[in-house]
């Protein structure tokens, strides 16, 4: 579930120990981690709905935390983080009954929060301070909202699946590609390791996964899914790179260590959080609920 090495080049590990895969991380962990983030994804789908909303509301938990740690311990920048943290559970949970409305209503009320809560630190950095937590607010919880409210519909569950088989296809797709026979690196100054030929395996993965899913659960037309597909690999390709720039920028590998394999959650929910709000807009458009 969520990103894996995504659109890799095929360069040899070098000096990394076996257990590492060509893309220099712990693949066996790697894939552990994300079969169980998975398995309890499906569970909360297939058992009772809110609950999945529930699995939502705790990612955006975590990965809050970790993106406004990160930001402090490497850059010194101060996160409104209560506000930010109480108003990311609001959009979340208010996405459920009141949907767009709801996460908006939710929003606006923590960024005014946010000004107010900064008010403690004084003139110093205020607007720097402000803008990364209107930035969190808006990154981590109001895009993940789009993913609680996918599955608010009666065919919710299938919404649900379309959107994270197209996220799991793209990254798949895209890092055996890179891995296999990635030679022309992407975005060399971003993200060195991506690769041109894992972008075309993610492309044909997703478009393939998206014409498929969307067909067979949703009852949409073919090309419909894969514009879909096309979509979401655009979008996780996106944020895999949006993330990996953060990173940069703050001189971090990872947002943080939960995940044996991966990092922080947050190295993971990266090309989830924008495929979420396309996903909701596109399948709003061809698959009206």
């Amino acid at each position: 579930m969520g990103s894996t090495a995504g659109t890799e080049t095929g360069e040899p590990a070098g000096d990394e120990t076996p257990k590492k895969s060509r893309a220099g991380r712990n693949l066996p962990a790697a894939i552990g981690v994300g079969l169980l983030l998975g398995a309890a994804v499906i569970v909360s789908l297939v058992t009772v709905k809110e609950i999945f909303v529930g699995v939502v509301a705790a990612a955006v938990a975590v990965a809050t935390y970790e993106l406004s740690t990160a930001l402090k311990r490497s850059a010194g920048i101060q996160v409104a983080f209560w506000p930010v943290f109480v108003g990311g559970q609001a959009m979340v949970w208010l996405a459920w009954p009141f949907e767009r409305s709801g996460v908006v209503s939710a929003f606006v009320v923590t960024i005014l929060a946010c000004l107010l809560w900064r008010f403690r630190g004084g003139t110093e950095n205020y607007l720097r301070d402000i803008s990364a937590s209107v930035f969190t607010a808006a990154y981590v919880p109001m895009f993940a909202s789009f993913a609680a409210m996918l599955v608010v519909p009666e065919d919710g569950v299938a919404r649900v699946l379309c959107f994270l088989i197209a996220v799991v296809a793209s990254d798949t797709g895209g890092y055996a590609a890179g891995v296999l026979f990635g030679k022309h690196p992407m975005a060399p100054t971003i993200s060195p390791k991506k690769s041109w030929e894992g972008f075309s395996g993610s492309m044909l993965a997703g478009v393939v996964g998206g014409a498929l899913s969307l067909s067979l659960m949703l009852d949409a037309q073919w090309w419909q899914g894969a514009l879909f597909g096309a979509a979401i690999v655009l979008t996780a390709t996106l944020g895999d790179l949006v993330e990996s720039l953060i990173k940069r920028d703050l001189g971090i590998k990872d947002m943080g260590n939960l995940l044996p394999g991966h990092g922080g959650l947050m190295d993971r929910m990266d090309s989830l959080l924008p495929s979420a709000v396309v996903s909701w807009l596109l399948l709003r458009l061809f698959v009206p609920s």
